[in-house]
């Protein structure tokens, strides 16, 4: 792993309204948190919100997990105020709502450029709108002074927009997972799953999870502390894996596979990729332990 590619297994939403809430994330143990303050904050809580979320960050100097937050679209009066206490805060990311192109993503960085924000300071963009997914290439391309660090999916809004009916599996939303998942593999930008909101179905949200990691996401956002446990092993290593990537670590460094391209291991051929991917895999796994026992 490296710094442009940060773990973001477990990415917990925070309702910036809730000063409770606000107290306890600092506590949590989830890769990056993201303090909302468009949807969970009614239009008359939002100021009191945003001040509330800037002494919240402000007592507290940045560390090891990511701090995100989500403002209301720049259009408003609301967002304006909540990217310039965003970028005063120093957080590390701002997550635009329902991007549908990359012209919202040039605005915030052009205001971000304006304040003289700090270049390590990322976009995030939502994609939640037909319209999202239709122009997610176009999203996870943009050029931009301040990179755009992840794509995450709203699945309750495109279920919404589209008027889907899920099944188990939710097999209905794949076409609109997929361009949003290609997008971002194509133009190395993380892509984060949505919300699972059903609290008392476990099963189901280790499920998704497990699925969510086979497709290829790079974690999953959650709206209860309950689900980083779970988020955060279904999308690390898990020890089988470790062990398995350090064979074929091994046999390619053995010297009778000396320079090869292909070589022959445990019954089946692999390749140069596959040892990349191993490779990948054994960096990720070091970044975790390297969170979990600093």
């Amino acid at each position: 792993m490296t710094e442009a590619e940060p773990l973001l297994r477990s990415v917990l939403f925070v309702p910036a309204a809730n000063g409770r809430a606000l107290d306890k994330s600092a506590t949590l143990k989830a890769d990056a948190l993201i303090f909302d303050l468009e949807d969970s904050a009614a239009d008359e809580e939002k100021d009191a919100a945003r001040e509330r979320l800037r002494a919240h960050l402000l007592a507290r100097p940045p560390g090891s997990i990511l701090r995100v937050v989500r403002i209301n679209p720049l259009a408003t009066r609301h967002g304006t105020e909540d990217l310039l206490m965003a970028r005063g805060a120093r957080v590390d990311a701002i997550l635009l709502p329902k991007v549908e192109g990359p012209r919202q993503l040039h605005e915030a960085d052009d205001a971000l450029v304006e304040t003289d924000a700090p270049k390590s300071l990322r976009l995030w963009a939502m994609v939640e709108t037909p319209r999202g997914v239709r122009h997610a290439p176009d999203i996870a391309e943009a050029r931009l002074r301040h990179r755009l660090g992840a794509l995450a999916i709203g699945p309750n809004d495109l279920v919404s927009a589209a008027d889907l009916q899920l099944s188990p599996g939710r097999p209905e939303l794949m076409p609109w997972l997929g361009p949003v998942l290609v997008a971002g593999k194509a133009a190395g930008v993380p892509v984060l799953d949505g919300v699972w909101s059903d609290l008392t179905d476990i099963g189901g949200f280790e499920a998704e999870c497990a699925q969510a990691r086979r497709m290829g996401f790079a974690g999953k956002t959650l709206v209860h502390p309950a689900q980083i446990a779970g988020a955060n092993a279904a999308f690390g290593p898990s020890s089988e894996e470790i062990e398995r990537a350090r064979r074929l670590v091994a046999a390619f460094a053995a010297p009778d596979n000396a320079g090869r391209g292909v070589i022959r291991h445990e019954g089946r051929m692999v390749e140069l990729l596959h040892l990349q991917a191993a490779e990948r895999l054994l960096a990720r796994a070091a970044s975790i332990e390297e969170r979990t026992n600093p």
